[in-house]
């Protein structure tokens, strides 16, 4: 009698976790534009839904074995759909509108998200993508993490002037202005941003490398190698005029922990601050 027992409760627990298995319904199938979204998805443990992602999720290390849909730039609704996700997830800059009106239209769920380059931002940023994936109860641990690593960020005694420089080779030179997420980084980690006089990214010349005079040059890493590195750098017009230049003062890091905006963060501010002495 017992052993019959026994089996019926095995037969009725069996069915309940068929039941739930069904009503629970297919894992989500997610898509991720964004490298700053991707890392907080993966904070929150959620990296098991990712199906595919942009080329700036680089972090963590496992986002490489994912499928790739391109960058923000170019990325084509057919590519993203090809991957059959129900959940495509990006910032508002990280999408252009056309697209995703087109996956919206082919019937997959499209949630952006507006990005603030701030702490305060980075935090509410955490708490809504936690939200969206009914993982609330993960995010205070997030950013708990996130504001040790800030408590451990120890900035130069005197700000130096810093200039941004995106490059993807001598043809493609950008600097950064103010409201840019590198001003904002730079200011973070005690730094000020040698640029001041206009808004965003604009094309880089010599006359602005000498008016702007910084002290320091940031750039990623990807775009100093594609300089050529440091000696290339140098061979820039401008550069070789300006305090930065007449001192060697190169700083490189990597383009996704810098300007991310994300759950490393205080990692990226602290690793700026010991550049910057």
């Amino acid at each position: 009698m017992k052993t019959l027992f026994n089996r019926l409760l095995l037969s009725v627990a069996v069915v309940l976790l068929a039941l739930g298995t069904a009503l629970a319904g297919p894992a989500p199938r997610l898509v991720s534009l964004s490298g700053t979204i991707s890392e907080i998805v993966c904070a929150l443990g959620k990296q098991s839904q990712l199906v595919g992602v942009d080329v700036t999720s680089t972090y963590p290390a496992a986002l490489e074995k994912l499928p790739k849909v391109g960058h923000s730039r170019n990325i084509s609704a057919e590519g993203v759909l090809a991957l059959t996700p129900t959940l495509v997830v990006g910032t508002t800059e990280s999408l252009k509108p056309e697209v995703a009106e087109q996956l919206r239209a082919a019937g997959v769920k499209v949630q952006l998200f507006k990005q603030e380059y701030s702490v305060a931002g980075t935090a509410r940023l955490i708490n809504e993508v936690a939200a969206t994936f009914g993982a609330s109860a993960q995010a205070p641990a997030v950013i708990k993490q996130l504001n040790a690593d800030l408590a451990k960020v120890k900035k130069p005694a005197a700000a130096p002037k810093v200039l941004f420089i995106y490059a993807r080779g001598s043809g493609t030179m950008m600097v950064a202005g103010t409201g840019t997420q590198a001003a904002k980084i730079i200011e973070l980690a005690g730094g000020k941003n040698a640029v001041t006089d206009f808004a965003d990214f604009k094309p880089l010349t010599a006359e602005a490398l000498v008016a702007a005079n910084p002290d320091m040059l940031l750039l990623f890493d990807s775009g100093l190698a594609s300089l050529g590195g440091k000696a290339g750098l140098l061979q820039v017009p401008g550069i070789a005029q300006t305090t930065a230049g007449k001192t060697g003062r190169v700083i490189e890091m990597d383009g996704q922990l810098l300007t991310g905006f994300g759950p490393r963060l205080g990692q990226a501010t602290a690793e700026l601050a010991g550049k910057l002495k």
